[in-house]
């Protein structure tokens, strides 16, 4: 079972570039965003201070352009999940067009070492990866 997660953006002088446009590298700031929000958001009722979550791979798409005060939806969920990584989606939107597709593959680790920790049945759970 997977379920979607949203966060909106509204476009600020701060996120354009010289083309005018939303800076590439903003949406990977904004990804940061979106997956930090999104697993505050799981773990409200049952936090795991013990581990943290490190970036291994971005893939992103980049399809259509946002522009000064434009609102921009980005949804995740989380995909594929085993050993220490777990695959997040993450889809921006300017109303119904799609302007960025990100897969992320993340790495939980040892909050305290900083090892990598295989990812258990309770995460996997807070993940709404199984029932």
């Amino acid at each position: 079972m997977t379920t979607d997660f949203s966060v909106k953006f509204q476009v600020t002088a701060e996120a354009i570039d010289t083309l005018h446009h939303v800076n590439n590298a903003v949406y990977v700031q904004w990804m940061e965003v979106v997956a930090t929000q999104h697993w505050a958001f799981l773990t409200t009722q049952n936090p795991f201070p013990d581990y943290i979550w490190v970036v291994m791979k971005h893939e992103i798409e980049y399809k259509d352009q946002a522009f000064l005060g434009d609102e921009v939806i980005a949804k995740t969920w989380v995909g594929e999940t085993k050993g220490v990584t777990s695959v997040r989606y993450i889809e921006f939107y300017k109303d119904d067009t799609l302007l960025v597709a990100a897969k992320t593959i993340w790495a939980m680790l040892d909050a305290q070492t900083h090892k990598p920790v295989r990812i258990r049945e309770n995460v996997l759970k807070v993940l709404q990866i199984i029932d």
